[in-house]
């Protein structure tokens, strides 16, 4: 039998709900829940157990994946862009993610912050001063040697990175989410997504494979996220002296262990409790942290960086978004597959988790709306942040100040920001301030993931119960651990960390071309039917007018004339062209229909 969403049960005496270990079976997706839990599970166990063996398995999968399909992350990155764009800005920019007449849930400027806040994470700050650095020190082959043109490609190719590919990504999956929960009224699932495409099979396995593969991948996402997000926390400490090695796995592991126990904490305090208040103290700390290093740091070279890297970004962004490197041989192609791919892979393997919370938040938009704020304006922000952090970096590098390498010539991801923040006033208050965020951003990136995967778990129900929040909060934790443990130490570990991001990835790309197929199957069938509602209220019109001016010359006495000549005179005052005009009466009709006007047949 089909999988059904799982909803709230009656509560009236009517239905009473199972107690005991029945209760807690039936509030989940037994075919998702399973799977994906034994599959997380299991890779925990195995790297932890034999990490070595794992450490050469992950190798391995790396050697295949990224060595022979790099060149698939490149592309179809891009097409998504070319995709979101084309819908967002043609002829189904109007359709409504919601019912034809439904205002936007949220106000402008609330859904705006909150894209930015979806979009502002433990990667902005884990890579904030590092990205930059490291592209500047080690750009890609090609790439001049004088210091005016490695700063600039280091600040383009980090716009790259985080600018409008991410969120093009994010917008395939959220904008697909969001049409199947707001306009056709499915539950919070991804598998609904794809309806348009599978038909019922969404209701069985396929549906159960596709809510699946989103799940593990949203956990390893969010894995990947909270490895890197505490290795900063341990350098910041060794930073400020509180350790003495911050690289030991064991530090890294007890790290993890007690945020994640504050992570459960904040799941079983209820989202208005717990997730809110940290989201504020979250965006009010990275805020003051960008506005303390532009006021302390070179004020004016930021904003003139910003404009310019920008101006260069738009110049550079499409051949950018194909460059796979191979112009330089292979050392351009590692270069790319450790960097560019590895992004891509990271924001496939988030988009379940950001899609969901994007769609979520986003009842009543337009697509266009839906495009254009989702794309442009966390892209901008996101922008500022790297002129602010990565342009200082730049700065005292270009000054002969502070290169940002460790003992080892390499720069440092972990502890480039800290190392930002030593050469400035009160720099070692702010560190610890930083050390916060982190620690907050991990905590509600635990949060927030764990809530989408167990909706994802629990057939679409939007109020998952918390025993299994806490569950898959707690299996997050154990993940990043596990891959830190499965790694070597300093560049190694990150390596698997990023290597780990581009697998888990795969799948799921494939699961977002069918996104697209099956988003542009229903906006088409949605167009097509609200230009079919719009002829026939067209002719429902024209035939009222007839009808009107035939009893019209019935009561003048004046029935005498051609009844063909009566009916052009009608269809001219259908349409206000006057007569032998009908044939463009569908632009005014369509405007007062009510039936279909949010399918775009404004395009």
């Amino acid at each position: 039998m089909a999988a059904q969403p799982k909803a709230n049960p009656p509560t009236d005496g009517r239905t009473p709900p199972p107690r005991g270990l029945a209760g807690l079976w039936a509030s989940v997706e037994p075919r998702v829940f399973v799977p994906s839990g034994l599959i997380i599970l299991g890779f925990v166990l195995f790297a932890v157990i034999w990490q070595d063996t794992a450490a050469e398995g992950v190798e391995k999968v790396q050697a295949e994946i990224v060595g022979n399909l790099s060149w698939f992350y490149m592309a179809i990155v891009s097409l998504f862009v070319i995709f979101v764009l084309w819908v967002g800005l043609g002829r189904f920019g109007n359709i409504k993610l919601g019912k034809d007449h439904e205002k936007p849930e949220f106000s402008t400027g609330s859904w705006l912050a909150m894209l930015f806040a979806a979009g502002m994470g433990i990667g902005l700050v884990f890579w904030g001063v590092a990205e930059p650095m490291s592209f500047f020190h080690g750009p890609k082959p090609g790439v001049g040697e004088g210091e005016a043109e490695r700063a600039e490609f280091a600040m383009v190719q980090t716009f790259l990175h985080w600018g409008i590919h991410p969120w093009a990504i994010y917008v395939v999956v959220g904008l697909a989410v969001a049409y199947a929960v707001h306009r056709k009224g499915r539950p919070v699932s991804i598998r609904w997504a794809l309806e348009p495409l599978f038909g019922d099979k969404v209701k069985g396995l396929w549906g159960d494979v596709i809510d699946t593969i989103a799940v593990v991948g949203t956990v390893f996402g969010v894995a990947t996220s909270l490895g890197l997000g505490v290795k900063q926390v341990a350098s910041g400490m060794g930073f400020l002296n509180w350790v003495d090695d911050p690289s030991s796995k064991t530090l890294l592991v007890v790290l993890i262990a007690g945020i994640t126990a504050l992570a459960t904490f904040s799941v079983v305090s209820g989202v208005g409790k717990g997730i809110k208040w940290l989201s504020n103290i979250n965006m009010g700390l990275a805020g003051l942290l960008l506005l303390f290093v532009v006021i302390a740091g070179p004020t004016l070279f930021i904003f003139n960086g910003f404009v310019q890297d920008t101006g260069a970004y738009l110049q550079s962004v499409v051949s950018l978004s194909f460059d796979t490197g191979a112009a330089s041989g292979e050392e351009g192609t590692s270069w790319v597959n450790g960097w560019t791919v590895f992004y891509w892979g990271w924001w496939i393997s988030w988009a379940p988790f950001v899609g969901v919370f994007i769609a979520r938040i986003s009842r009543g938009r337009t697509v266009r709306e839906f495009v254009c704020g989702v794309m442009l304006v966390p892209t901008l922000l996101t922008f500022f942040w790297f002129a602010a952090l990565g342009g200082s970096g730049l700065d005292e590098a270009r000054n002969g100040e502070q290169d940002f390498k460790d003992s080892e010539g390499a720069v440092s991801p972990d502890g480039a920001l800290f190392q930002l923040l030593d050469t400035m006033p009160g720099g070692t208050f702010v560190a610890g301030m930083a050390i916060l965020l982190i620690v907050l951003f991990f905590v509600t990136s635990s949060d927030s993931g764990s809530y989408v995967v167990d909706m994802l778990s629990s057939g679409g129900d939007p109020n998952p119960p918390v025993w299994s929040r806490v569950f898959w909060s707690v299996l997050e934790g154990a993940a990043a651990a596990a891959l830190l443990l499965a790694s070597g130490t300093g560049d190694a570990s990150l390596n698997t960390l990023k290597t780990t991001a581009i697998i888990i990835a795969f799948p799921f790309s494939i699961v977002m071309i069918g996104m697209c197929a099956a988003t542009l199957r229903a906006f088409y069938a949605e167009r097509r039917a609200a230009l079919e509602a719009q002829e026939r209220e067209r002719q429902d019109q024209l035939i009222d007018e007839t009808v009107a001016a035939i009893e019209e010359g019935l009561e003048k006495g004046t029935l005498e004339k051609d009844p063909r000549e009566a009916a052009k005179q009608a269809a001219g005052r259908a349409t206000g062209r006057g007569s032998g005009s009908g044939a463009d009466s569908g632009s005014d009709s369509g405007s007062d229909s009510g039936s279909g006007t949010p399918a775009g047949t404004g395009g």
